[in-house]
């Protein structure tokens, strides 16, 4: 009798550590849950994660992630996810709301170590930083270092994702340098200010109705201010944001006699079939976009 119960509690044993392993094989086996902001930084962290993680993002596409208004269904996806991956610099001033809803999901800012630029005539930091392809290789290493930390099997693949992304990105950055070189007077006038970081790397003027969405106001004296320094610098066209009401721009170049000479992404990535789906579409499609317009 003892030796039947001994074999008996040595088979329920048995069958308790190996559904135990079972389990841990599933939950090791499991994606991790990335939630990002906005579109862009999903992206990102898409080519850096590959299949180990399923890649989320608030802000849809076409909105203005400055001025986003969180739904209920952004609060259970936060809450769901293993990180919350946000730009910083101000850009989701709606954060601390949601955060008070959330949980204690982790929240990690991708534009660490990067130095903001200044928002022109008002306080606070401009946070266009992506527009700056060499800001982005931070935003990737961000990225890296902290799903290497979430998840250190997976360490070598995300190393080896974001080495070869980066590599994408400084192909990008010499193509842009190259492209950029036949303007003769290199000056991006738009809505939104939000070139700022793009024409410190590759040599624009920029120049905006506001300097950010968040303090959008396109009164007459910002549009007359605007058009003024587009006839003093014989600017040759304008542009507008695919994330902007394009009216502002249109009372810009009617005023200033100038053509709309395209229309640029700043916030968001396109929508499929856009030729713009991706970061680097996206910045391939602006350059081009910016170099056909001033030639």
């Amino acid at each position: 009798m003892k030796k039947k119960l001994a074999l008996f509690f040595t088979a329920l044993l048995t069958a308790f550590v190996v559904v135990a392993c079972g389990g841990e094989e599933e939950r090791s086996n499991e994606q991790l849950k990335v939630v990002t902001s906005f579109s862009i930084i999903a992206d990102l962290a898409g080519e850096v994660a590959g299949d180990r993680a399923e890649v989320d993002y608030l802000v849809p596409i076409g909105e203005e992630p400055h001025e986003y208004e969180t739904v209920p269904s952004d609060f259970q996806k936060v809450s769901d996810a293993d990180v919350f991956y946000v730009n910083g610099f101000g850009l989701e001033e709606w954060l601390e709301r949601l955060v008070e809803n959330t949980g204690d999901v982790s929240i990690v800012t991708v534009s660490d170590g990067i130095t903001p630029l200044p928002i022109a005539g008002e306080e606070g930091e401009d946070p266009h930083a992506w527009l700056d392809v060499m800001n982005v290789i931070t935003y990737v290493e961000n990225i890296r270092d902290d799903l290497i930390e979430r998840d250190l099997e997976g360490a070598e693949e995300y190393e080896a994702n974001a080495a070869a992304y980066i590599n994408e990105l400084e192909e990008l950055h010499l193509w842009i340098q190259s492209e950029v070189e036949v303007l003769e007077n290199p000056s991006i006038a738009v809505s939104e200010n939000a070139f700022q970081y793009f024409g410190e790397q590759y040599g624009f003027n920029t120049y905006g109705v506001w300097e950010l969405n968040s303090h959008e106001e396109g009164t007459p004296g910002q549009i007359s201010r605007l058009v003024d320094i587009i006839q003093d610098e014989n600017i040759p066209a304008v542009f507008v944001e695919t994330t902007v009401d394009k009216r502002y721009m249109e009372t810009v170049a009617n005023d200033a006699g100038v053509d709309i000479a395209g229309e640029v992404y700043t916030d968001a990535v396109g929508l499929d079939g856009s030729g713009a789906e991706t970061y680097i579409k996206m910045m391939e499609h602006n350059v081009t976009t910016f170099v056909e317009g001033l030639k």
